[in-house]
């Protein structure tokens, strides 16, 4: 049998067809697309009048896999159909935006706004006390710029961000977050930078204004004790001690401060004999450790054995 072709592959006889030769080649429009084509073999006599040319193509390349069968007198191509993807996510976030536009309208006061009695309604209703570190997650969660004051923006970014748009939902979604933030510090960081700002702005009686860039002493320790509530950090109740005795020397806490205790607190733990002045701290951790070491000298001198006279002076007999 002759082959059509000057290609060492092998010629394949099955009954009813005169043969197939099978080759492998590289397409040209396709660099990255192998062909491996069965070409129809002609022979002489009716048998050979008779056959069929058939050109079989299966192109694999990293986009698809195509089936390609053709005959001499036409070609048709059989492409599988692929369902499109489903967007689930996206249908359910339109499902779920009236139902939290709903939720928000259950607690708005007024401005389209949630303001002070409609958060405590809303605290009440998940049994949270305004103090708790669940209700710091939640107004990180909505990115909300004021303490009891929720913007319908804010309110429904929160709901996306919790995956809730109902107070069922959020209630039982609120540990997951709070248990999230403390698994990662990347997250606790970001929500420990967030409560600066938070405070600020509900410290300031312009939302907007920037004539407002330190945090009341006050406030600052109430933040520091609500952000640390959930893990406290060793050298914290030092620090706080600290700021409370010098209330009068300290006239706020700035953003570099703040953000640094958090560095400050990882890097000396319990032992402030690690820090290292020389480097770029705020002065008032100086002032901290310059404090503490002075009451640590004051104790030891208190506590410090008291020589007695007499006492290397022969022992007399009665």
């Amino acid at each position: 049998m002759d082959k059509p072709f000057t290609d060492p592959s092998p010629v394949y006889q099955t009954e009813g067809h005169p043969g197939y030769h099978l080759s492998l080649a590289k397409m040209d429009s396709a660099p990255s697309s192998s062909v491996v084509g069965l070409h129809g073999i002609h022979h002489g006599g009716a048998g050979g009048a008779a056959g069929l040319g058939v050109h079989h193509h299966l192109i694999a390349n990293s986009e698809a896999s195509l089936l390609r069968i053709s005959s001499d007198s036409s070609r048709k191509s059989f492409v599988p159909r692929i369902p499109p993807l489903g967007r689930s996510g996206s249908s359910e976030k339109h499902s779920s935006e009236p139902k939290m536009i709903a939720f928000f309208e259950k607690y708005r006061d007024c401005d389209d706004a949630i303001l002070v009695p409609g958060t405590e309604a809303l605290l009440n209703d998940l049994e949270l006390r305004p103090d708790e570190f669940r209700v710091l997650v939640l107004a990180w969660k909505c990115n909300a710029e004021q303490m009891c004051r929720f913007t319908r923006h804010e309110f429904v970014h929160g709901c996306r961000g919790l995956k809730a748009d109902n107070l069922r939902n959020m209630a039982a979604r609120l540990p997951e977050a709070v248990a999230e933030v403390l698994s990662r510090p990347d997250l606790f960081k970001d929500l420990y930078r967030y409560t600066f700002r938070f405070g600020l702005a509900s410290c300031s009686s312009c939302p907007t204004s920037v004539e407002l860039r330190t945090l009341p002493l006050d406030m600052a320790i109430s933040l520091w004790t609500l952000v640390f509530s959930m893990r406290e950090p060793p050298i914290l109740k030092r620090w706080l001690d600290f700021l409370q005795k010098h209330a009068g020397q300290v006239r706020g806490i700035t953003r570099d401060t703040w953000n640094m205790f958090l560095n400050f607190s990882d890097v000396v733990g319990n032992d402030l004999s690690v820090y290292d002045e020389d480097e770029a701290w705020p002065s008032l951790f100086d002032d901290f450790v310059e404090y503490e070491n002075d009451q640590a000298n004051q104790n030891y001198e208190v506590d410090k054995p008291e020589s007695k006279e007499g006492s290397n002076s022969p022992s007399q007999n009665p």
